[in-house]
């Protein structure tokens, strides 16, 4: 018997591991081969503090530190671009903290494949980061066994069951605890039911990326990420590679997800008139999974009727950028210790606001 069971082994049931285990005996469960499988090892990778809602700002904001601190971020920039469907939106992004408005020349100074002839207006995001994902999702990890927890892979749930406490039986055994935390992404709504909990409307979206050879064979290591200003599409440099995404978000049940060709190719028609290479070869694709709850605010707290039953779900395209302040946060709350952050935050995250 153990205190806390995570279901789900991705960057936020991972993060989770390694904030309680120093207090608490801990397993964590993944139902794949490997940890962080789906969307943690498919996320594009980014720091962005204004990136999302005002409740995902403060959360990216208070994660900045952990992130210092693991090492894993290098300076990047996000480069937003509008043409003139988009251009109402750019005065908003502008005037967020840490970007400035650029000309269209200093903008192709930055990324010189620029169709300045369908640019109306470019900001710099100058605080957005790259982020290595892997680096901090293995330190997260290493943290959690070296206090101790368990850690499984190849253990899908297959029955919850609870009689004073929590029983988990998977396919590598059963697991039993007081607190059970729902850290399923994608599957968070499935695990709930499977548990008797009311399911919160957690809902998977389909998002695609191609890889492409370097335009024109140029360096891109110190171009900036590309992204249009209403997220209709966005470019990025990868290993030497370009990836393009069609940033599209397509409800779909939870699953093993992959690129649609037709989806892609409507993202890369739109990504081809802000740029005046031609898209010829598309290396490699995939496409990931980012789970919402309807008001698209992550969800984090206790449930408000099955006891013990704990969520840390719904956080969509922001998961890995706000996993050190919502794991520590979702430790504070579970082991009964003050959280860091205002009333304002826990309310408008718990499972028991209105969606």
């Amino acid at each position: 018997m153990s205190d806390i069971i995570i279901i789900g082994g991705g960057i936020a049931g991972g993060s989770l591991a390694a904030a309680v285990s120093a207090d608490a005996d801990v397993v964590l469960l993944e139902a794949e081969d490997v940890f962080g499988y789906h969307a943690t090892g498919r996320s594009a990778a980014m720091y962005e503090p204004n990136y999302g809602n005002v409740v995902i700002n403060t959360l990216t904001r208070a994660s900045h530190s952990a992130f210092k601190e693991a090492d894993v971020l290098s300076p990047r920039g996000v480069l937003y671009l509008a043409d003139e469907n988009e251009q109402h939106l750019m005065d908003a992004i502008a005037d967020a903290d840490f970007n400035d408005r650029v000309t269209l020349e200093e903008a192709l100074a930055l990324v010189p494949i620029l169709n300045l002839a369908n640019i109306r207006d470019a900001v710099l995001a100058t605080a957005a980061c790259d982020l290595d994902v892997d680096k901090l999702f293995q330190s997260r990890l290493k943290i959690a066994r070296a206090n101790g927890a368990q850690l499984h892979t190849k253990a899908g749930v297959n029955g919850i069951h609870f009689d004073s406490q929590w029983h988990v039986r998977t396919a590598v055994g059963e697991f039993s605890a007081p607190i059970l935390v729902n850290a399923a992404g994608a599957w968070a709504d499935q695990i709930a039911g499977l548990a008797g909990a009311k399911p919160l409307g957690i809902q998977p979206y389909r998002r695609s990326v191609a890889r492409l050879p370097a335009p024109r064979g140029l360096d891109v290591s110190d171009w900036p990420m590309l992204l249009s200003a209403a997220e209709t599409w966005y470019a990025k440099p990868d290993a030497g590679k370009w990836l393009v995404s069609s940033a599209e978000e397509d409800p779909v049940d939870p699953m093993d997800a992959w690129a649609d060709d037709m989806v892609l190719a409507e993202g890369l028609a739109r990504y081809q008139e802000f740029v005046t290479e031609e898209v010829t070869r598309v290396e490699s694709n995939w496409a990931g999974l980012r789970s919402f709850a309807p008001d698209r605010t992550p969800v984090v707290g206790f449930d408000g009727v099955a006891q013990g039953f704990f969520w840390l779900a719904g956080q969509g395209g922001y998961g890995v950028q706000t996993s050190p302040a919502l794991s520590a946060l979702a430790a504070d709350i579970i082991l009964g210790r003050t959280p860091d952050f205002d009333t304002g935050i826990i309310a408008a995250l718990s499972p028991s606001r209105s969606m």
